[in-house]
């Protein structure tokens, strides 16, 4: 009797494992979509001095690694793309974000690998992050309201938007305080 519950538990556990990563969309194709089919080559930006002490005051932790790949748009100025992870509870959320001349132009779950928190994928949560900047302080400049159930994907979400602007002020020049 305990040998033929054997299978069903694989198979449950096995689910269970699918259904927590969430593709929405690949990455790739987040980058043709943000650069009308034809993405730049990717830039890099080290992650040395006070550009991996802001990093990591942002997020709370070392940032991984030890360069950030990002893509510079050369027909609309002051515009970039990124692609970064942070972890939910437990697992990374991996984002699409765009941002034009300081100010957040769109954010996108690509990838969600979490058990519950996917509801941060949803346009209408994601819309309250357009036209966000940084203050002073390098925080966001407006409040994002949450979702129960997904506070830690939505905090996930806030640091990227923050580390996205942080870093696009980097690149251009625009240095500000470690945070």
């Amino acid at each position: 009797m305990r040998h033929t519950a054997i299978p069903g538990i694989l198979l449950l556990l096995a689910t269970t494992v699918a259904l927590a990563e969430q593709v929405f969309q690949e990455p790739r194709d987040f980058l043709a979509e943000v650069f009308a089919g034809t993405p730049p080559a990717p830039r890099t930006l080290w992650l040395t001095g006070t550009v991996r002490g802001g990093a990591e005051a942002i997020l709370g932790h070392r940032p991984r690694g030890l360069r950030v790949r990002y893509w510079l748009d050369a027909d609309v100025p002051g515009r970039t793309a990124w692609i970064l992870e942070e972890i939910g509870k437990e697992q990374p959320i991996t984002v699409g974000l765009v941002v034009r001349e300081g100010r957040i132009e769109q954010v996108k779950v690509l990838v969600f690998r979490e058990s519950r928190g996917w509801e941060v994928q949803r346009p209408a949560f994601t819309a309250q992050f357009r036209d966000a900047q940084l203050d002073d302080e390098n925080r966001l400049d407006r409040d994002i309201d949450g979702i129960t159930g997904a506070t830690l994907s939505v905090r996930a979400l806030k640091k990227l938007a923050r580390l996205a602007l942080f870093l696009d002020g980097q690149v251009k020049g625009q240095k500000r305080a470690t945070p």
